[in-house]
């Protein structure tokens, strides 16, 4: 059973923004005017590379468009990865993400969900590194869920020319 707040003071609530992650911040007001009052703000990882748009020919990281194929990493700067096409994938350009050694690596087949053969994503496995095939979208989006969780992730999107 809900406790009724003391006679004479009214709470109200405020809760602006989608869902996420919250920062809450209550002030009570004096006694003259007795009213809690509940603001939740939206915790941003502004720090962080966040994936913010993309297209079928781009992507954007913290709002700086990308139009090639890159490595994101949450705290590490954006790299290039020279890969312009599914076919010409080798296993040294996965061999990019084994030193900043994430839990897992997203990787973004483009367009459509096409898998990598086992042998180019061998080196990743064999120090425990999950990799993750999705397209492009999915794996912008995903990357962001599991980057915002705390979770040591890398991205490999690739966008096709």
């Amino acid at each position: 059973m809900r406790k009724a707040p003391p006679a004479g003071i009214r709470r109200r609530f405020s809760r602006p923004g989608a869902a996420g992650s919250a920062i809450a911040a209550a002030s009570l007001r004096t006694a003259t005017t007795p009213e809690t009052v509940l603001k939740l703000h939206q915790d941003s990882h502004g720090t962080l590379n966040t994936v913010t748009g993309y297209g079928p020919d781009y992507v954007e990281i913290n709002l700086v468009r990308h139009p090639g194929s890159i490595i994101v990493l949450p705290d590490a700067p954006v790299l290039a990865w020279p890969v312009a096409s599914f076919d010409t994938l080798t296993p040294e350009l996965f061999d990019m993400l084994l030193a900043p050694a994430p839990e897992v690596v997203v990787f973004g087949s483009g367009e459509r969900l096409r898998f990598p053969h086992p042998r180019l994503t061998a080196a990743l496995t064999r120090r425990r590194i999950g990799v993750e095939t999705m397209d492009f979208k999915a794996a912008c989006r995903t990357y962001n869920i599991l980057m915002a969780e705390g979770r040591k992730v890398a991205a490999a999107l690739l966008i096709e020319r």
